[in-house]
């Protein structure tokens, strides 16, 4: 398995759903519909899909994507590496139009998220991490900047959900009252960790799986940690029930 061609494989990959995404987001046919559970759905998570898809097919590593078919457990236990992919992670900060939105594709290998990229269209942000090669950012056409920050850092500034901020997450950051709050969207607060830009993100509402694996491999390329919470043991992929729970990434 060679992680540094996967990982080139993904990058490409990224941007290229991130161009159809871009495409839609400046036009005029949004096309919101809404899913079983109320969440939105959009023209861009859709064809983001299928670019993704069609590009990660050539590596004959199953798929698990969320815009995708539901794939039994006992068919997906048996994986020993697959694809786990967010076409669009924050639809509603693509909707509301702030850029606060991501591309997400992860490699998962026994239960452990060992390769990530993250794509933000808007900003023109890639972010990519293994414990091989490191955590990377690339701003637009600037040299590829490594991501390296010290875990249990001081916390000065803690970063939470634009739209997910409930009264456990509030109740716990109350406990750092010095700290300053930032609030963002998608799987970008993960990497404002991984940057040093925050040094605490608390997640005590629902996520699934394919929302946070991806930037998990980045965090912790770059030497911080994502844990469960409150038992803090390393949050794994491919349980059989694929909604997370509570989460702190330091």
């Amino acid at each position: 398995m060679n992680l540094h061609q996967l990982s080139s494989l993904a990058q490409s990959t990224a941007l290229e759903a991130g161009r159809i995404i871009l495409s839609i987001y400046h036009g005029f046919d949004m096309e919101v519909g809404y899913k079983e559970d109320d969440s939105p759905l959009t023209k861009a998570d859709r064809e983001a899909h299928e670019v993704i898809v069609k590009s990660l097919k050539e590596t004959g590593i199953p798929i698990l994507s969320e815009e995708g078919a539901n794939v039994p457990y006992a068919i997906r236990s048996n994986w020993d590496y697959y694809w786990l992919v967010d076409p669009l992670d924050g639809t509603k900060e693509f909707i509301k139009k702030n850029g606060e939105f991501t591309v997400n594709i992860a490699l998962i290998h026994q239960q452990k998220a060992i390769l990530g990229v993250v794509y933000a269209p808007v900003l023109d942000w890639l972010y990519w991490g293994s414990k091989e090669e490191g955590a990377w950012k690339q701003e637009g056409n600037q040299p590829a900047v490594q991501l390296q920050v010290a875990p249990n850092a001081p916390v000065k500034t803690i970063v939470a959900s634009r739209s997910h901020l409930s009264e456990e997450t509030q109740a716990f950051i109350d406990q750092y009252p010095g700290a300053a709050c930032i609030s963002m969207g998608s799987s970008l607060k993960f990497l404002l960790v991984a940057e040093d830009k925050a040094q605490l993100y608390p997640r005590f509402a629902p996520t699934m799986e394919w929302d946070t694996a991806a930037a998990q491999a980045i965090v912790e390329a770059a030497g911080r940690q994502v844990l469960t919470y409150p038992d803090l043991e390393p949050m794994k992929y491919n349980r059989e029930e694929m909604l997370n729970g509570w989460f702190v990434v330091k």
